[in-house]
């Protein structure tokens, strides 16, 4: 017998492309990205680009993957393909300005996420970050951008390529210290394991 509350596969299809919208905005505006410097990243046309957020136009296979490598996320993060098990499809959330993208699919162990911070204001620099503690201890890996990371009571700016790892019990705090939105790449895990740090300071 069928069941009528369960949806069908189009219904299903349709659920899922008319939330991609919103998460195209939400990942464009996390990155400080304006619909015309998407535009020329993806080849997709500004008025494409922006009938597809508000909605007004159905995505194809042709919009979804460049913006998907435009925006550094799996094509499924983008059209919301689910197994039921929420620790295989972790979803981006923002906290505190910064987008995280968890990487990692349990709960035990180390965390493993891809965070995004905007750039800055136009006509506002780096400014020195608010700091916390909290048990653990965490490795950075800048993917892209520059990135002030206020370790105690030393500033360290982390490029492309560059590392970082130190006990989250030394008061701490990030902040963009470029012109452009900087990603990397974070590890949070217990206490107990000790590397060298590994980053240029702010005079450098």
């Amino acid at each position: 017998m069928k069941d009528d509350d369960q949806p069908n596969g189009s219904d299903q299809l349709a659920q899922a492309l008319s939330a991609v919208g919103p998460r195209l905005r939400s990942l464009r505006k996390a990155r400080g990205t304006t619909l015309t410097e998407l535009s020329t990243t993806t080849g997709i046309s500004v008025s494409t680009l922006s009938r597809l957020e508000a909605g007004q136009r159905e995505p194809t296979l042709k919009h979804l993957l460049p913006l998907a490598t435009a925006h550094g996320v799996p094509l499924d993060e983008l059209v919301g393909t689910q197994t039921g098990d929420p620790r295989i499809h972790p979803r981006p959330f923002t906290r505190h300005g910064h987008t995280w993208i968890p990487l990692t699919r349990h709960l035990g162990g180390l965390h493993a996420y891809k965070q995004i911070l905007p750039a800055p204001e136009a006509g506002r620099g780096a400014m020195r970050p608010e700091q916390g503690t909290h048990e653990g201890y965490e490795w950075l890996y800048v993917l892209s951008g520059r990135l002030l990371l206020a370790l105690g009571e030393h500033d360290l700016v982390l490029a492309a390529g560059e590392a970082a790892e130190f006990d989250t019990r030394i008061p701490h705090g990030i902040a963009n210290a470029g012109d452009r939105p900087v990603e990397w790449l974070a590890l949070y895990g217990a206490q107990g394991e000790r590397m060298h740090l590994r980053a240029r300071t702010a005079e450098s």
